[in-house]
C-alpha cells in the first residue's frame, strides 16, 4: 500500500470516528445494550438471508449487463461480486476496480468495457431507488409514525434534482455509445496536448468503455429484465431493513424502508472504510427524525443493520479471495495511482481459467485505476450493502 493510500485510509478512518461520535452522542449506552440484547434473533437471521440473496441477485443482473461483451458463468459472477464488494469495504475504491478486472482477465473483455457496466449498474440502482422514493412520497400512504416538518419538503426537492441528474447521465452515455466515432474524434483532437503514450492509452480505454455501453442498445425485453432484477435487488434490501426494524419491535410499514433506503444512499456515499459512520448516522437520522423512534432503539437498529449487511459480504469475500488468485496486497496495488509505473501500450490481459498468473495481470486494473476520475470510482450512485 502506497503512502497516498495510507493517508486516504487514515483520513477515511478519522472521518468514520467523527461520524460515530455524532451517532453515539446523546445515546444512553444502557438503553442501547438493552435493545441489542432484546432483539428478535429470528428476524436478525432473516437480515443475513436477505443480504446473501441481494448479492446473488446483483451477480445475476451483472451477467445481463455484461452479456453483449461476453457470457460469464454465474459462479464466476458471484465470486467476482463478493470479492469486489469485500475489497471495497477494506481498501478505498477497490470494489469498482476489482470487479471488472476479475471478469476482464478471464473472458477476453477490455477492463474499461467491463468498468462501463459498473457505471451502468450504479445508474440503474440510483434510478430504482429514486422510483421507490417517489412511490413513498406521492403514491403510497404516509406512515402514521412519520413526523411532519420541512424535512419532507427538502427530500422531495432533492429527489427531483437527483432523478433529473441520473436521467441526464444515462442520456449522455447513450449518446456517447450511439455516436462514439464522432465523440472520440473530438476527444482525440483534445488528447493531442497529452504525451503520446498517455493519449494513446486514454483513447483506447475510452473506445473500450464505449463498447461496454452496448447493453443500452439491447432489445426492450433484455432492458426490462435488467430493471426487474434491479427492483428485486432493492426490494430484497428493503426486506432486510424491514426485518431488522421488526427485530427491535418497530412496527413500521414495509414501504417505510423506501425512505430509509433513500437516507442510506446518501450515508454510504461518504468515503469511509466499510461505510462506517455514514451508514450509522443516516440510519439514526431516518429512524429518529423521520419516524420518531427512540434514539437508543434507533441506534441499536442501525448498529445491527450495518453489521448484518456487511459481515456476510466480508466472510464470503474472504473465502473467495484466494480462489480468485488475489491477496490484499494485490488489491491495494490495483487501486494505487501511479501512472508512471505503467508500460505504454500494454494491453488488457485476457487470461482464461487455468492460466498461470503473475504480477503483469495487474497492469490493466492499475491503468484503469489511474485513469479514472474521482466521481467515476463509484461514489456517485448507490452501492448500498446489503
Amino acid at each position: 500500500m502506497s503512502s497516498g493510500q495510507r493517508w486516504r485510509l487514515a483520513a477515511g478512518g478519522l472521518l468514520a470516528v467523527a461520524l460515530l461520535a455524532v451517532f453515539f452522542r446523546g445515546v444512553d449506552w444502557t438503553g442501547l445494550l438493552r435493545a441489542l440484547r432484546g432483539a428478535n434473533p429470528t428476524y436478525l437471521v432473516g437480515v443475513v438471508f436477505a443480504t446473501v440473496l441481494t448479492y446473488l441477485a446483483r451477480a445475476w443482473r451483472w451477467g445481463y449487463l455484461l452479456s453483449p461483451l461476453a457470457r460469464v458463468p454465474f459462479p464466476r459472477l458471484f465470486s467476482a461480486t463478493m470479492v469486489g464488494f469485500m475489497s471495497g469495504q477494506l481498501v478505498p475504491r477497490a470494489g469498482e476496480i476489482v470487479r471488472p478486472y476479475l471478469v476482464a482477465r478471464r473472458h477476453g473483455i477490455a477492463t474499461s468495457a467491463a468498468f462501463a457496466t459498473i457505471i451502468l449498474e450504479r445508474l440503474v440502482d440510483l434510478i430504482t431507488v429514486l422510483f421507490l422514493f417517489v412511490l413513498y412520497l406521492y403514491v403510497l400512504p404516509v406512515p402514521e409514525a412519520q413526523t411532519r416538518g420541512p424535512l419532507l419538503g427538502f427530500l422531495k426537492m432533492a429527489g427531483v434534482v437527483t432523478g433529473l441528474g441520473a436521467l441526464a447521465v444515462v442520456s449522455l452515455l447513450l449518446a456517447f455509445h450511439l455516436h462514439a466515432d464522432r465523440a472520440l474524434a473530438v476527444i482525440d483532437r483534445l488528447l493531442l496536448r497529452f504525451p503520446r503514450w498517455l493519449a494513446a492509452w486514454l483513447s483506447q480505454a475510452l473506445r473500450a468503455f464505449g463498447e461496454g455501453l452496448a447493453v443500452l442498445q439491447a432489445p426492450a425485453p433484455h432492458l426490462l429484465a435488467i430493471q426487474a432484477q434491479s427492483f428485486l435487488i432493492w426490494l430484497t434490501i428493503a426486506l432486510g431493513f424491514y426485518w431488522n426494524n421488526a427485530a427491535f419491535g418497530l412496527t413500521l410499514p414495509f414501504h417505510s424502508t423506501f425512505l430509509l433506503t433513500a437516507f442510506l444512499t446518501v450515508g454510504v456515499a461518504i468515503p469511509t472504510p466499510g461505510m462506517v459512520g455514514g451508514f450509522h448516522v443516516f440510519y439514526l437520522l431516518a429512524m429518529n427524525q423521520a419516524f420518531g423512534v427512540d434514539k437508543d432503539i434507533a441506534a441499536a437498529a442501525g448498529t445491527a443493520a450495518h453489521a448484518l449487511s456487511n459481515l456476510p459480504v466480508l466472510v464470503l469475500g474472504l473465502l473467495l479471495l484466494g480462489r480468485e488468485g488475489l491477496t490484499f496486497g494485490r488489491v491495494a496495488k490495483m487501486t494505487d495511482e501511479k501512472p508512471g509505473d505503467e508500460k505504454p501500450g500494454d494491453g488488457v490481459p485476457g487470461k482464461r481459467d487455468g492460466d498461470d498468473r503473475d504480477d503483469s495481470e495487474d497492469d490493466g486494473a492499475r491503468r484503469l485505476s489511474s485513469g479514472l476520475s474521482g466521481s467515476e470510482r463509484g461514489r456517485g450512485a448507490p452501492r448500498l450493502n446489503p
